[in-house]
């Protein structure tokens, strides 16, 4: 059984390229959960390396990125890997894929989020949906924020 008080929540956040969507999301979470979740990010065809527009902007917003890679989903289905409470997919690409056994058992949703990665026009437009899709993120605030894990967070009320 888990120590609530002691181990932290492992969530891990899914897209095909895990260099956008999922990577700000690992960042957001490791950031506002405070302890209480451990985030980690991954692809089902990584593009090895985390796209710039977002390495700045999290860098831009005091996210720590130390760490940060992109990364396949193989690393996280592995024995040794850390065992996951959540799985989150957040693109409809990755959702409809046929997702590794985890180990642990863990919780899985969808949440998609539009990919900033595939934005066109000017670079201002460019850097205005890595923004938009960081903002859309910003939810997980509120799950970091909850007094415990099981407390529904208030946004979500």
């Amino acid at each position: 059984m888990r120590d609530t008080n002691m181990d932290p929540y492992n969530v891990l956040f899914l897209c095909t390229g895990n260099s956008a969507r999922s990577i700000m999301a690992e960042a957001i979470l490791n950031r506002a959960g405070m302890g209480k979740f451990r985030a980690f990010s991954a692809g089902s065809q990584p593009k090895g390396q985390i796209h710039p527009y977002a390495i700045d902007l999290l860098k831009k917003l005091h996210y720590d990125v130390k760490g940060l890679r992109s990364k396949s989903w193989k690393e996280f289905s592995d024995p040794d890997a850390p065992k996951l409470d959540f799985v989150f997919t957040v693109c409809d690409n990755a959702a409809k894929e046929l997702c590794p056994v985890w180990p642990g058992q863990p919780m899985t949703a969808h949440w998609g989020v539009p990919d900033p990665a595939e934005a066109t026009g000017t670079e201002a437009e460019v850097r205005f949906a890595f923004a938009d899709t960081l903002r859309m993120q910003k939810q997980l605030d509120a799950i970091g924020k909850a007094k415990d894990a099981t407390e529904k967070p208030a946004s979500a009320a």
